[in-house]
């Protein structure tokens, strides 16, 4: 019995460091690229495990660069804007859509559903021409909104779905102690609710963290470039360092993998949290 225990955890511990290394090796790559000399690549004598040498040199550039730290800091005012954003809004609207019943409620329901039929660039000329008119261009609120328009209703049937499992007999309990709907939403909702919204959170972030599209058509002002514009202007036509690139790449790739460890832990914290008795 021991024995096939034993077994049984070394299989799955196996498994688990196999789907690490998967996980992990392309982001290992992207780093092993970055510290190979131009040379070597260009001829396709990229090694496994590269010198790591030059690695300090050219992160340096990049750290030291302002261009560069400020094309990342204008990627995390919009992925962190379009995240609370769409959190905010998409659970109000999920609470609404799980406990009210209301006209058009299903008209609505189908309206976020097709937001997600769209793609991005059959709206960036209507987008373009709101934004020009708005006085919106070249700001990155009006990226927040726009990126908020696509994550927010993902958000939104992520959070009903856990609304719904909700019964619905605790918020009578509450509103006979005289709590209103915020109130319960605040107390009693959010709470239960945590790990779904830091699923939800991830989506949004990774939203807007990533995006290209109408950061590259709404912004065209260099010092508001987000980090993505700016990576892909490092790509000339007539040369392409790829060194410079994929160390951007690198760098451009860890603040996301960390927002996503930081809530993964909040995922399962609040699985977890109530299942043992003490």
């Amino acid at each position: 019995m021991i024995a096939r225990r034993n077994l049984g955890v070394g299989v799955r511990t196996l498994l688990a460091t196999l789907l690490v290394i998967l996980a992990g090796f392309p982001l290992y790559w992207i780093l092993n690229t970055a510290i190979t000399p131009k040379d070597t690549l260009y001829t396709g004598g990229q090694r496994l495990i590269p010198d790591v040498s030059r690695a300090g040199h050219l992160f340096s550039i990049l750290v030291t660069d302002r261009s560069f730290l400020r094309w990342i800091t204008n990627s995390t005012v919009v992925a962190l804007g379009t995240t609370v954003t769409s959190l905010l809004m998409a659970t109000l609207a999920a609470y609404a859509l799980s406990r009210y019943r209301f006209f058009g409620k299903g008209i609505m329901g189908f309206g976020f559903f097709a937001t997600q039929m769209l793609p991005e660039a059959l709206l960036v000329v209507p987008l373009y021409s709101l934004f020009a008119s708005l006085g919106m261009l070249n700001q990155l609120y009006g990226l927040v909104l726009a990126n908020t328009a696509f994550a927010m209703p993902v958000a939104t049937f992520i959070l009903k779905a856990a609304m719904d499992a909700i019964p619905y007999e605790m918020e009578e309990s509450a509103r006979v102690d005289g709590c209103g709907a915020l109130s319960i939403l605040q107390i009693m909702v959010v709470p239960l609710i945590a790990p779904s919204m830091a699923a939800a959170a991830v989506i949004a972030f990774f939203d807007g963290w990533n995006e290209y599209l109408f950061a590259t058509t709404f912004i065209t002002d260099e010092r508001k470039w987000t980090a993505s514009t700016g990576l892909a202007s490092f790509i000339g036509d007539f040369l392409i360092p790829l060194d410079t690139v994929f160390s951007g790449a690198f760098l451009f790739a860890v603040p996301a993998v960390v927002f996503f460890l930081v809530m993964q832990r909040r995922i399962v914290s609040g699985l977890t949290a109530g299942s043992v008795k003490g």
